[in-house]
C-alpha cells in the first residue's frame, strides 16, 4: 500500500463485502498498519459514527454496523488460546464480522475459511506498507477482485 489513505480505501473496500460469518485476521509488527486498517474498515460501515479505539487493553471492541455486528479483536496480551473461548470470540465468528489482530494467538482455533492480511513496514517509506492477501475460501475471490487493483 503506497500511503496510509490506500490502506484506509482498501479498507472501506473490503468493509462492503463483509457478511456476518466472515473474519479477517491482521497479521504483523507492532507498527505495521493492522490497527489502522482496522479503524478505516469500522468507520466506513458504523451506523452512527464513533471513535474507533484499539482494543489493546480491552481485548475485544464491538460495533453495530450497516453489514452486522463486528467484534474487533487484538489477542497480543493473550497467554493461551483457551482464554479465546472465554472472551466469546468462538461464538461471535460464527454470528458476527470480526477483525482479529494477532492471530498466531489463536492456535488451532483460528478458523481456515479466514481472509488473512499479512501486513509489514518497508525500509524505504516511513507511510508505505507490504501487504499480502491471502486465503482458502473460494467466496473470497470475486470480493476481494473489486478491490485489489
Amino acid at each position: 500500500m503506497p500511503s496510509a489513505a490506500a490502506t484506509t480505501a482498501l479498507a472501506a473496500c473490503l468493509a462492503n463485502r463483509l457478511v456476518p460469518g466472515d473474519v479477517v485476521l491482521l497479521c504483523g509488527p507492532i507498527g505495521a498498519g493492522k490497527t489502522h486498517f482496522a479503524r478505516g474498515l469500522i468507520q466506513s460501515i458504523l451506523t452512527v459514527p464513533e471513535d474507533v479505539p484499539s482494543p489493546t487493553f480491552t481485548l475485544v471492541q464491538t460495533y453495530d454496523t450497516c453489514r452486522g455486528p463486528l467484534w474487533h479483536a487484538d489477542l497480543y496480551r493473550l497467554s493461551h488460546p483457551d482464554d479465546i473461548e472465554e472472551l466469546g470470540l468462538v461464538e461471535a465468528m460464527a454470528e458476527s464480522i470480526c477483525l482479529i489482530e494477532w492471530p498466531d494467538r489463536m492456535g488451532s482455533l483460528c478458523p481456515a475459511a479466514a481472509l488473512s492480511l499479512d501486513f509489514a513496514t518497508t525500509p524505504d517509506d516511513d507511510e508505505a506498507r507490504d501487504l499480502t492477501l491471502s486465503w482458502e475460501r473460494t467466496s473470497w475471490d470475486g470480493r476481494l477482485a473489486e478491490c485489489l487493483p
